[in-house]
């Protein structure tokens, strides 16, 4: 993304929020909190994160929102009610798309429904195909389940392209802790660490006494830290 010189626009993510208008189904706010609808159909970039559940405060109360991070021509956030169609074909979408998949840059599309319902679509922009997804069976769908499911998948995968670990392109979600404990294998080998050394710095560090009880966000730290170590 070319940076721009001069004066401009603070640098920040640019919200997206998604509603069924009469002729529009998302839309930007102004300074002044007024709509700027988009009228086009589709935002195409690379997915670099996602919120599930995330609590919001608005004009009608604290809500559930669903925060969608896109690299685009500028960072995007496309948000969306946690329990709206839109969120939820989201979600399926997602749970179907490979590591290597969401590496690449992705086509999200709106289309309108019945009344207020807003339907997400994926495609591949390279292919022109879509993301096909199944609504059988949706009512019975634990829907918080899936969005850590999918959440784990995409905030892992976005360290990947950062580098900070290497994910192969075929690993499931259920797959993933295991590769972090691996990668933590390699390093340890390098310096030489013995179990009582490990264990007596996980106690002191996280509080626990194997790397098995680490969340995948502790296990991305104590990486981290092991790669800044001096190697014997």
């Amino acid at each position: 993304m070319e940076v721009k010189l001069g004066f401009g626009a603070i640098p920040k993510p640019q919200y997206v929020f998604v509603s069924r208008e009469s002729d529009y189904c998302w839309y930007m706010l102004s300074e002044d909190r007024r709509q700027i609808p988009i009228y086009d159909k589709a935002l195409t970039g690379v997915i670099t994160g996602i919120e599930v559940e995330k609590k919001v405060e608005t004009s009608f109360g604290l809500t559930l929102k669903t925060d969608l991070y896109i690299l685009a021509d500028k960072p995007y956030i496309i948000r969306s009610g946690n329990e709206s169609y839109f969120s939820k074909g989201l979600l399926l979408s997602l749970d179907i798309l490979t590591c290597e998949q969401l590496r690449q840059p992705l086509t999200i599309t709106v289309s309108p429904g019945d009344r207020t319902i807003v339907f997400c679509t994926i495609y591949d922009p390279v292919t022109y195909r879509s993301i096909g997804v199944s609504w059988d069976g949706h009512k019975e769908v634990n829907w918080q389940a899936l969005g850590q499911k999918v959440s784990q998948k995409i905030n892992l995968n976005a360290y990947a392209i950062d580098d900070r670990v290497k994910i192969p392109a075929s690993v499931t979600t259920a797959e993933l802790h295991e590769t972090l404990i691996a990668q933590t294998d390699t390093y340890l080998a390098q310096l030489n660490w013995t179990q009582e050394i490990g264990r007596q710095f996980l106690h002191q560090r996280y509080g626990k006494r194997s790397r098995t009880q680490l969340t995948d966000a502790e296990l991305l730290d104590f990486i981290d830290y092991l790669k800044l170590q001096p190697k014997v």
